[in-house]
């Protein structure tokens, strides 16, 4: 009997002794929430960088390093409570990362920038289109499963992550999250002399998509957040001007003929109130004024039709189904290299071709709430020159507040849905059967707003200056678009996918509102003696690269060439076209336009420039890339394509490339300078 329970108690202790070895192999198998933490980071940051940067890039073990506090602060969190609620903790977080990153995902898919906090209440109404959302969503159904992995993988591996609290993590692992914080600040350093250095891009540049490549966008949004609480002023880089290459005999002789578009201030006498004007009145003093031209003042005098056409792009043009998109761009000027590059959708296209200073999110933001004067806005550039100015918009008057921007720009009778133009647009019938509180259609027919505004500006006394902003061409393109439907038949037998073909069909709606100004312009007598200028906000975005490329003349890539597009400026007295090989964007519609109807203006303190002048052609995109007269540099690659057939003369290719660099971002930080600390009114509010 005693042997038994010898046997059962030597039984016992060998089957406890095997279950405390089984359980100290399975506890020595399971791995720490700081592994997981950062192959998630590194996951999420990779598949987000194919899609944002279009590469890896080269910078991944600068983005590694800066991924390591995030990973051990995730650490912490999940390391401090007893083990369930460490391990709760450790599915919220893994969940709210990989929801971050679809949010990041969907924002640049639909705005093409990154999602920054100084967008809370910019764009906040364009949640209401929901179909838009949906589409996006739907569309890109893959990549959004993609980024739920690591949420998915923990759900079957949770058990092998040690979530056990740690009793002596709290002595060490602050002064450890401290250091190595710290430690990730010995990249800043490192240099790089083709390139805007690590430090300079962390501190002094706003610009996010170089940011997301060299540091992570969870660094980016780090950034972003410390800039919105504590505020940012952009510092300039030297352009190196001393190895730009001399003028040519005949550019001197034009300006010795026809002058500068330059006033005469002396910015080196302007006292400074604080440290971003005193930025700038160092860089206009020195900066360089473009040139008057044979086309200076060729329409002074002249009205103004000016358009901002939702959604248009090249691609929409056809000589048969838009047969008067294809005669202006043809038979007035013909501006070959023109670009319309997509900045947080139609408010960033607006702002580039009614400012000629280029957006960010940071600036809109100070647009929409500092309300700068922009004094050479359209409508207080002509209503100077004693023109009536007017503008409307076939939809909600608010929207992108319209109501605040429209009066920086000088337009202080703007119509819109909500506040008038629906009661031109229907009858108190129609109004009280529809459903949007703006009391307006989704979508209008922007040919109706052409047709009802007319009488408004039209046949009166003395000059007229009208801007429109349309809205028929507006996504989603699919059979829900009333406006697609309505001119569906022009697009039926082309072999094109059907998301393609809704795009051109709404197009045509454009084509028949340039139809009806003219109609209405040769019954009050006024075609000849009116300029119609025209513009699209952003090319159709929601199309994919393979779907535009369906409409395409040749194959285009999805960050420079998708933006290539028209510029119509027309005029029906005009003998012959004028062909305008130079490169140019909708950041140079403005200043052109002033200087052909003879507005006299400071050409130093527009970032754009007149398309006509001598001053070196450049289209700038949102993530620093660019195009010139000379070539394509493409900044995920950072490798700059040449054009065939053009020779840089009197700098190597290199000093050139760097030199444009400098311009391009001085181009972002001058923008904001300008907005943040409303710099026309400073500089040019006594002339009111």
């Amino acid at each position: 009997m005693r042997n038994n329970k010898l046997l059962k108690l030597r039984l016992y202790l060998t089957l406890k002794s095997i279950n405390a070895h089984k359980k100290y192999i399975e506890s020595n198998k399971r791995f720490g929430p700081f592994i997981f933490f950062l192959l998630t980071i590194t996951f999420l940051e990779l598949v987000s960088r194919k899609i944002m940067i279009g590469t890896f890039g080269p910078n991944i073990i600068n983005m590694l390093i800066f991924t390591l506090p995030f990973a051990l602060l995730g650490t912490i969190l999940t390391k401090m409570f007893n083990k369930k609620v460490n391990k709760v903790l450790l599915f919220i977080l893994i969940f709210i990362l990989c929801i971050y990153y679809e949010v990041q995902f969907v924002f640049y898919i639909l705005f093409s920038v990154p999602f920054s906090f100084s967008t809370i209440g910019l764009a906040d109404q364009a949640l209401d289109f929901v179909n838009v959302i949906k589409d996006t969503l739907l569309a890109n159904f893959g990549i959004i499963i993609t980024l739920l992995i690591p949420f998915v993988v923990l759900c079957f591996i949770h058990k092998k992550i040690n979530t056990d609290r740690a009793t002596k993590m709290s002595i060490f692992a602050i002064p450890l999250l401290i250091i190595i914080y710290l430690s990730t600040f010995l990249v800043l350093e490192i240099k790089d002399s083709n390139n805007i250095s690590n430090k300079k891009l962390y501190y002094n540049q706003d610009a996010p998509i170089e940011q997301i490549e060299r540091f992570g966008i969870l660094t980016y949004q780090r950034i972003d957040i410390r800039r919105q609480l504590f505020g940012f002023t952009a510092e300039l880089e030297t352009e190196n001007t001393e190895s730009k290459p001399n003028q040519t005999a005949e550019e001197i002789e034009t300006i010795e003929e026809y002058g500068l578009n330059r006033l005469d201030i002396d910015f080196s006498k302007l006292e400074a109130k604080n440290k971003g004007i005193a930025t700038l009145n160092t860089y206009m003093k020195d900066a360089e004024a473009s040139n008057r031209h044979e086309y200076t003042g060729m329409f002074k005098g002249k009205n103004l039709i000016f358009i901002l056409a939702e959604g248009f792009n090249e691609i929409a043009v056809d000589k048969d189904r838009t047969p008067t998109l294809y005669k202006m761009i043809h038979t007035g000027f013909d501006f070959k290299n023109f670009y319309s590059p997509v900045f947080l959708s139609t408010t960033g296209g607006e702002f580039q071709s009614t400012t000629g200073l280029l957006p960010t999110q940071p600036i809109l933001k100070s647009w929409k709430s500092n309300e700068p004067t922009i004094y050479y806005g359209l409508g207080h550039a002509f209503k100077r020159e004693n023109y009536r100015v007017q503008s409307y918009h076939d939809w909600t008057y608010t929207y992108y507040k319209r109501q605040v921007t429209m009066k920086t720009l000088g337009f202080t009778n703007y119509m819109g849905c909500g506040n008038g133009l629906e009661k031109l647009l229907h009858t108190p019938e129609e109004l009280s059967k529809i459903k949007y509180p703006c009391k307006c259609k989704w979508l209008e027919k922007d040919s109706d707003m052409a047709r009802v505004t007319a009488p408004l500006y039209m046949g009166k006394d003395g000059n007229f200056a009208t801007y429109f902003v349309t809205v028929s061409g507006h996504s989603p393109y699919s059979a829900g678009d009333n406006i697609g439907r309505l001119h569906y038949d022009t697009v039926k037998d082309l072999n094109m996918s059907s998301q393609v073909k809704y795009y051109l069909a709404s197009q045509v709606e454009l084509d028949k509102m340039l139809e009806e100004l003219v109609k209405q312009l040769e019954a009050t007598g006024e075609l000849d003696d009116t300029v119609i200028a025209l513009v699209g906000d952003h090319y159709p975005y929601t199309l994919k690269i393979d779907q535009v490329n369906e409409a395409a003349s040749y194959k285009k890539d999805s960050i420079v060439e998708v933006n290539r597009s028209n510029f119509i400026l027309w005029n029906s007295a005009m003998e012959k076209p004028i062909v305008v090989d130079k490169v140019g964007s909708q950041i140079d519609v403005l200043p052109t336009l002033l200087n052909l109807f003879g507005v006299e203006y400071d050409s130093r303190m527009i970032v754009g420039k007149d398309i006509l002048s001598d001053y070196e052609g450049i289209a700038i995109f949102s993530n620093n890339s660019w195009v010139s007269d000379y070539g394509t540099y493409q900044s995920n690659q950072r490798k700059f394509y040449p054009k065939s057939g053009k020779k840089i003369e009197g700098e190597t290719q290199a000093e050139y490339v760097k030199r444009m660099n400098n311009r391009v971002r001085n181009s972002f930080s001058i923008s904001k300078l300008i907005v943040d600390n409303n710099y026309y009114e400073y500089v040019l509010g006594r002339k009111w």
